[in-house]
């Protein structure tokens, strides 16, 4: 290796390092904030996706109003999408509470529905299957748990929400013990 190379070598390890690091502590922060007020960080996630439809329909009302390259029925299509966009946000920020319920109900039928079709698929599979056995178990719990989500679907987010908050600490403890193992075996 030559000696240029090595400070910039040096230098993508520590950003590597870094970044794993501080994605790490960030991961674990969130991790216990979704333990410690799961509702409360709920109501935050559905605050940033209120904030986000504000500014995406700003962004598309913006682009239908001042652009000159779109044909006028593209340019009201964008003015329109922009006007739901922000009707929708600011209507999930006047009732902030029932929007964080109305999105875990969405998510729990939505992963209940995949989950369903996920045992389907691997009912559907099992010529190819190298374990019939396991597939068949798979495809059973797949479609029993998706039932569950469906008859359930607040209880079943919120399960899913603390198993989220769990894993991301978990996975946050081992991105920080990561920052400081990463190039080391280079070195």
């Amino acid at each position: 290796m030559s000696t240029a190379t090595a400070p910039a070598e040096r230098s993508a390890t520590n950003a590597i390092r870094t970044a794993l690091g501080i994605g790490g502590v960030i991961a674990v922060i969130v991790g216990i904030l979704i333990l410690v007020w799961p509702a409360k960080t709920a109501a935050v996630v559905a605050a940033i996706i209120a904030i986000y439809a504000v500014v995406g329909g700003l962004i598309y009302a913006g682009l239908g109003i001042f652009s000159k390259a779109m044909g006028g029925w593209a340019r009201i299509g964008h003015v329109v999408l922009g006007v739901v966009f922000i009707v929708a946000g600011v209507l999930a920020f006047m009732n902030l509470g029932a929007t964080t319920v109305w999105l875990a109900v969405f998510l729990g039928v939505l992963v209940g529905i995949m989950w369903i079709i996920e045992g389907i698929v691997a009912l559907t599979t099992l010529g190819d299957a190298a374990s019939k056995g396991f597939s068949i178990f798979f495809a059973i719990i797949s479609i029993l748990a998706g039932i569950v989500l469906l008859f359930s679907p607040v209880l079943g987010a919120a399960a899913l929400w603390v198993l989220m908050g769990i894993a991301l600490i978990v996975l946050g403890i081992v991105q920080v013990v990561r920052a400081f193992t990463f190039g080391k075996s280079a070195a």
